[in-house]
């Protein structure tokens, strides 16, 4: 599915955009399922539905109403829509995936993130790993765009190259922040590119790429589907923050019966008590 320079260019940035990672039928099975559930939100005034782990699956932004609905986080939606299992399983995102890592590949967990028009939600600069320590970081993040992503409604913002550095410490004065340090954010933000492209298009992110993105203040929508995926010989090392059950099934490949392990020290990371890490990046900054 990838080109060699694709692969290339993607161990030396930790990041490429590649398109058509769904056919325009997936994609619009995604989009009229999404707006199914914006719709439901507009009945609530809190955060609904349940997952595996008894949180929230439908996390809403603070200043979320009926007539201006902010559902800015689906949890695991590939549990509750034969959609979004599918896609998960067999768009073309996998078999790019397994481009880059190999053909085994197990799936870790999945989620909408939403920005919808006039929404506030900003995602501080971080690190996945830290959120999810396996024995190797062999670990792929696929934001799927449902919409045009363009510069405007809060792209995704990387810093290419910086998955060959350091694993930064997401724990500040003793809690659990979701973020670097401010010091480290001021730094990396200087050397930031946005990720644009059009809907059906997927932006392929190493784990330990340093990422954020600012709020929505376009007109229209940036929703992604978001998957991770695994290679079969990487075990987790901590409890899955977002589990569900389809966590580590073999999407691709074979069962292989080995493990294999990189070198690495960091602090384990806390489980979220509430819907999302989206509230524990705004309990840290408050």
């Amino acid at each position: 599915m990838l080109s060699q320079e694709q692969v290339d260019t993607f161990w030396r940035n930790g990041v490429i955009v590649a398109e058509d990672a769904v056919t325009p039928e997936q994609l619009a099975g995604l989009r009229e399922v999404f707006d199914g559930w914006v719709a439901e939100s507009r009945a609530y005034s809190e955060d609904f539905g349940e997952t595996v782990d008894g949180r929230a699956r439908f996390d809403l932004q603070p200043g979320h109403s009926a007539e201006r609905p902010g559902l800015r986080r689906v949890q695991s939606p590939e549990e509750v829509s034969s959609v979004f299992a599918s896609v998960m399983r067999e768009a073309a995102t996998v078999d790019m995936v397994a481009d880059l890592i190999g053909p085994n590949l197990r799936f870790h967990h999945g989620k909408v993130n939403s920005k919808l028009p006039g929404t506030a939600t900003e995602v501080k600069f971080h690190q996945d790993f830290p959120f999810q320590p396996m024995s190797n970081d062999d670990i792929i993040t696929c934001l799927l765009f449902l919409d045009d992503v363009t510069l405007e409604n809060g792209p995704l913002e990387v810093v290419p190259g910086s998955h060959l550095g350091p694993l930064y410490s997401h724990w500040h004065g003793g809690r659990f922040t979701g973020a670097v340090a401010e010091e480290v954010r001021a730094e990396v933000s200087t050397r930031s590119v946005p990720c644009t492209g059009k809907a059906g298009a997927v932006c392929l992110m190493h784990s330990s790429l340093l990422h954020g993105s600012a709020p929505n203040l376009s007109s229209g929508p940036r929703t992604l589907y978001i998957t991770t995926y695994y290679a079969e010989d990487a075990v987790e090392l901590s409890h899955n923050a977002l589990p569900s059950t389809l966590t580590h099934e073999l999407v691709r490949g074979e069962v292989t019966g080995r493990v294999r392990c990189s070198s690495y020290e960091m602090q384990l990371p806390e489980i979220p008590e509430g819907t999302s890490f989206f509230a524990q990046q705004e309990t840290a900054g408050a």
